[in-house]
């Protein structure tokens, strides 16, 4: 299968779905002399049984082989985690000293700054937050994104925008455009996975849609599968009472059986992703259990991600998991983290949501490094936007809060081929906008997918007469600085 992804799938496969040998014959006004053309699309059989998610050549060597995507639900406050301005110190309470475009929703405020002190660390000396000293400690295996911007100051456009490249569509998402290009090194688990953890301070949680991971236009087979937080990870894994596994296993090639005739008579390719669906529940019966069993776990490494692990839903038990997860082959995880959206009780919630996350991120690279999977795995933090530098119900640190900014904020890469210890873009004094080496959400996939080993020009899909792309029709870059 051509890695260009522009012939296969859209071409030959979509028409030989269309064109079983079935309605072949019955449509054909010359009858058995389209045989020849049926030979030329391959067996039936063959086709029907193919599997999308066979690993597949990148373009060009990857660096690396995963990704895990740490999303902060919400839009953490740049200024107050890895974005220090002493100006804002300076002119605290203050009007802005400039006319600024209306981009949010609240009344603007005066100039607010952040209750955290910043220290610099590592050899790099960079500055991150006291909010993160456990972050801090691998300072130089990150890569500061200070210059990301999007356009669109609502929630559900600037999720979209970062997750599948169009603030107004539904369309594939990152993961789904990963699994598509890597495919699987797992049968038993699905190659994207989300998982969802619960905050401690659930005060202003938003809501999570699974548009985020979807397939959009591609196969339904690269669509995110969601691990429930608690209780079973996926709704019936398990059998009901007193079904064993052969009844079970015998139920499913019963429905495959008749899927199959379902598509021979129709062609509908959605009745194979419902086929593998099926293969791979059953698969999940043994292969999910055994994941989620953390009782093999030995004391360091709850020693390493905190005793807080322990408990299924927390973000630091979603951590360990997603260990588990990318040393079996999953390609793509996702992982969110709600109640980011500090409209107020920044000082209340802030120190919450970091201790949430602070330590888990360590121990996940950590982690990782001592498992020798860092260096190809890339780890992705960060939120839909940032923060206002001025102050959204007041400046007493019991109540202020912050509204959204999408103009300018800060994310972070590690691992997987990204040049650590650096910081990439500059923003002003106030951190309102950027003045040097901006970093669209477009350019951001672009080298996302450089690092995967994927050309984002040659990387398509045909839908509805057009090339599609994760990164879109607008020219994108892939931003050398960025690559190690």
């Amino acid at each position: 299968m051509s890695i260009s992804r522009k012939s296969t799938d859209p071409a030959l496969s979509s028409l030989h779905a269309l064109q079983t040998r079935r309605q072949l014959l019955k449509t054909s006004a010359v009858g058995f002399g389209h045989l020849a053309l049926q030979a030329l699309l391959g067996q039936e059989s063959s086709a029907a049984s193919t599997n999308p998610l066979v690993p597949q050549q990148p373009h060009h060597p990857p660096r690396a082989r995963r990704i895990v995507f740490l999303f902060m639900k919400g839009g953490p406050s740049h200024v107050d985690t890895f974005d220090p301005k002493p100006m804002l110190d300076r002119d605290h309470g203050k009007p802005l000293p400039f006319d600024l475009p209306r981009v949010t929703f609240a009344k603007q405020g005066n100039l607010l700054k952040s209750p955290w002190k910043f220290h610099q660390y590592g050899e790099s000396g960079l500055p991150v937050s006291e909010l993160f000293p456990h972050v801090a400690r691998h300072i130089d295996d990150l890569c500061i994104l200070r210059s990301v911007y999007g356009t669109n100051p609502a929630h559900g456009g600037a999720l979209l925008k970062l997750h599948t490249g169009s603030d107004q569509f539904v369309r594939p998402s990152m993961g789904s455009w990963v699994t598509y290009g890597l495919g699987t090194e797992n049968e038993n688990l699905p190659a994207f996975v989300v998982l969802v953890a619960i905050p401690s301070n659930r005060e202003q949680e938003q809501a999570i849609s699974a548009r985020l991971w979807s397939a959009g236009y591609l196969p339904g087979q690269h669509a995110g599968v969601s691990f429930r937080s608690q209780g079973d990870p996926i709704l019936y894994i398990n059998n009901p009472p007193g079904i064993p596994d052969s009844i079970r296993q015998r139920s499913i090639e019963g429905l495959n059986r008749l899927n199959a005739l379902n598509y021979e008579q129709f062609g509908d390719p959605e009745t194979q992703t419902r086929i593998q669906q099926y293969e791979m529940a059953f698969r999940m019966q043994a292969s999910v259990p055994e994941l989620t069993d953390l009782s093999q776990e030995p004391k360091h490494i709850f020693d390493l991600y905190g005793e807080e692990a322990k408990k299924p839903g927390t973000f630091a038990n979603t951590a360990l998991m997603t260990r588990r997860l990318a040393e079996r082959g999953v390609r793509f995880i996702q992982v969110y983290h709600n109640n980011w959206d500090h409209h107020g009780n920044v000082a209340g919630r802030m120190p919450a949501q970091c201790r949430d996350v602070d330590k888990p991120c360590y121990a996940l690279i950590e982690d990782l490094k001592q498992r020798g999977m860092f260096d190809d795995t890339l780890i992705i933090w960060g939120g839909e936007f940032g923060r206002t530098i001025y102050s959204q119900g007041g400046l007493s640190k019991e109540n202020y809060g912050r509204d959204h900014h999408p103009r300018c904020f800060t994310m972070w890469m590690a691992g997987g081929g990204a040049r650590g210890g650096q910081i990439y873009g500059e923003t002003d004094d106030f951190s309102y906008n950027i003045v040097k080496d901006p970093i669209h959400i477009r350019d951001f996939h672009a080298t996302i997918l450089h690092l995967l080993g994927f050309d984002h020009e040659r990387f398509t899909y045909k839908f509805q007469g057009l090339e599609q792309k994760l990164t879109g029709v607008e020219p994108a870059h892939v931003i050398p600085d960025l690559l190690a």
